[in-house]
């Protein structure tokens, strides 16, 4: 059923933009609709994929993302480019180390948001469980009354292999000041922010 767990915290993200940002770079932007949404918000986007499938759908979409080939982890990213730099649900295709790429390749007071998917139980999966049900019915009956037909297959798909516990672990030495939230679905929400400059140093 037409349920997906990332397109349902497009909200949270677009309400955590930068207040004055104009680029952003969408990474692992698979069909561009999250990417497509940041247009709508006024940025001028870049979206990284590295599966040609899905960049081919992004781009047959339009919308206004430039689509680049490629996968975050090894190409070059320009230095200190970006107002805010996104990554839904793709973070786990990569090292997590990758985020240190992400970071440098934010311009000064620059926003990481990631939308990551995590491995193992937690107490709000018990919760996110039922949940799900309730929520993939809903969409699924909203759809049929629209008459509207299944989506085309997805980009893709990895099960995550670091827990939350290592995800926070792993964040908070790569990315000291950034803070991660568990949300419902299996998901986590990764908010770094870039100083506006580099931290003095006593001499």
């Amino acid at each position: 059923m037409p349920f997906d767990h990332n397109d349902h915290y497009h909200a949270l993200l677009l309400r955590r933009l930068p207040r004055h940002g104009r680029t952003a770079l969408d990474v692992g932007c698979g069909t561009g609709r999250f990417a497509r949404r940041l247009v709508a918000h006024g940025y001028r986007v870049d979206a990284l994929d590295p599966d040609p499938g899905a960049l081919a759908v992004a781009e047959a979409s339009g919308g206004g993302p430039r689509y680049r080939l490629g996968d975050a982890a090894r190409v070059a990213l320009p230095a200190a480019r970006y107002d805010v730099i996104t990554c839904l649900a793709s973070l786990h295709h990569m090292p997590f180390g990758t985020v240190t790429r992400l970071r440098d390749a934010l311009a000064p007071g620059g926003r990481l948001l990631v939308l990551g998917c995590y491995a193992g139980i937690t107490p709000w999966d018990v919760v996110a469980s039922p949940a799900n049900a309730v929520a993939r019915v809903a969409v699924h009956l909203a759809d049929r009354a629209r008459g509207l037909t299944a989506p085309p297959p997805g980009p893709p798909v990895r099960e995550p292999e670091m827990t939350l516990p290592e995800v926070r672990a792993a964040a908070a030495r790569l990315l000291p000041g950034s803070e991660v939230r568990q949300l419902l679905y299996w998901r986590y929400l990764l908010t770094y922010e870039r100083p506006d400059s580099p931290p003095t140093v006593d001499i």
